[in-house]
């Protein structure tokens, strides 16, 4: 059975982390960390939210992300 939608709170703060595979590690090398904080701020741009704060571990991220209150999309 798929999981419900999440509900989007205009305003709300989450907490989003992204694994790798089985834990596997995502960033192999600096460009690798490059490319992402480039598709991080493509993105912000892109899509109606704030990067508050990030942090970038070989085999995960952790970020900070506020949804603009105007924003209307459902995750």
């Amino acid at each position: 059975m798929p999981r419900k939608p999440r509900l989007h709170l205009p305003g709300g703060l989450y907490h989003v982390i992204l694994r790798g595979n089985d834990r596997q590690d995502i960033f192999l090398e600096d460009e690798d960390r490059m490319v992402f904080y480039r598709l991080l701020e493509e993105s912000t741009r892109r899509f109606a939210y704030r990067v508050h704060a990030f942090c970038l571990m070989t085999d995960h991220v952790h970020l900070a992300l506020q949804i603009w209150p105007n924003a209307h999309t459902v995750f």
